[in-house]
């Protein structure tokens, strides 16, 4: 084993398990508490990584998979890019921070907390020891996000960031999340220039509403569709920015948190009454994928 991940999406559990009661364990903490509790998932991601390297008998490449809220620009000018920028890495940072990127990432790169979100939330947050912040910053070999969907930003007249209106009708998926694919072409970039590491995304898909068709297959053509122009975005990003690797979600129809088995995001069909597996179109078109490594995306 040459590849480690030391926390998947703890933002998840700590903003809907510690600052509320979606998530288990449900505890629905003070903000003073989440704070302490999202410090203390970050320690153990640095105590993690010491002790990885410390025993790996091999060269190891560690990394951890956080997801956020993410923002694209609505045009390429320099203008919007900034905005995108701002929103995301400030503005998110200061209204959400449990599920801000910086507040996840700057720590575990860069060594310490944004300040924006710190001055947000003075008094609130427990001053945290400077060994601590040493702990935490442990070097990774690439960082990883978990990236779905994201929203479109442009300028203000005012100069300021805004989210620009969605389109009526957009698509979006069974869970009712948007269907993005420019954020597989704008956020490996601008996780690259803010902590220089390469970038994998360690979780990208599609729930879908997936049946069984009468000739006993599943035709889920919109995952297909799906991943067609996110990967094409992502081979786009590649030509600028270096992308270590992609990983679906996921291999087969999963529990998937709150949501129990009611969201279907595999590859493979699963009948839960019979445990019967089925590959799906979708499935046997990632095959071909992989075996071209993408190329046959373009």
């Amino acid at each position: 084993m040459k590849c480690f991940i030391t926390f998947n999406e703890p933002l998840c559990f700590i903003g809907l398990g510690y600052c509320g009661t979606i998530y288990a364990p449900g505890l629905n903490c003070s903000s003073r508490e989440a704070f302490a509790a999202a410090h203390h998932v970050l320690m153990a991601h640095g105590l993690a990584v010491k002790t990885l390297r410390k025993y790996g008998r091999q060269e190891l490449q560690i990394g951890y998979a956080p997801t956020g809220r993410f923002t694209y620009p609505k045009t390429h000018s320099k203008e919007d890019i900034q905005a995108a920028k701002d929103m995301m890495f400030h503005e998110i940072a200061v209204k959400e921070w449990e599920w801000s990127v910086t507040w996840w990432s700057d720590p575990v790169f860069l060594g310490k907390y944004p300040e924006d979100a710190l001055e947000a939330y003075k008094g609130i947050v427990p001053d945290f020891p400077a060994e601590d912040m040493e702990l935490i910053c442990q070097p990774l070999d690439f960082a990883g996000q978990n990236i779905y969907d994201g929203r479109m930003v442009e300028m203000g007249k005012d100069g300021k960031p805004v989210f620009s209106p969605e389109l009526l009708g957009f698509a979006h998926t069974h869970m009712k999340s948007p269907v993005t694919p420019e954020i597989l072409y704008w956020m490996p970039q601008f996780l690259y220039e803010r902590y220089g590491k390469p970038v994998v995304i360690t979780e990208n898909g599609i729930s879908n509403g997936d049946l069984i068709s009468l000739d006993g297959k599943i035709h889920d053509g919109c995952r297909i569709a799906y991943l067609e122009r996110y990967l094409q975005k992502l081979g786009e990003a590649a030509e600028l920015v270096p992308i270590m690797g992609y990983f679906h979600w996921s291999l087969m129809d999963n529990f998937e948190w709150a949501c129990g088995y009611q969201e279907r995001f595999g590859l493979v069909y699963v009948d839960y009454q019979t445990q019967e597996r089925i590959m799906k179109d979708s499935g046997c078109w990632y095959a071909d994928v992989i075996r071209t490594n993408g190329e046959c995306l373009f």
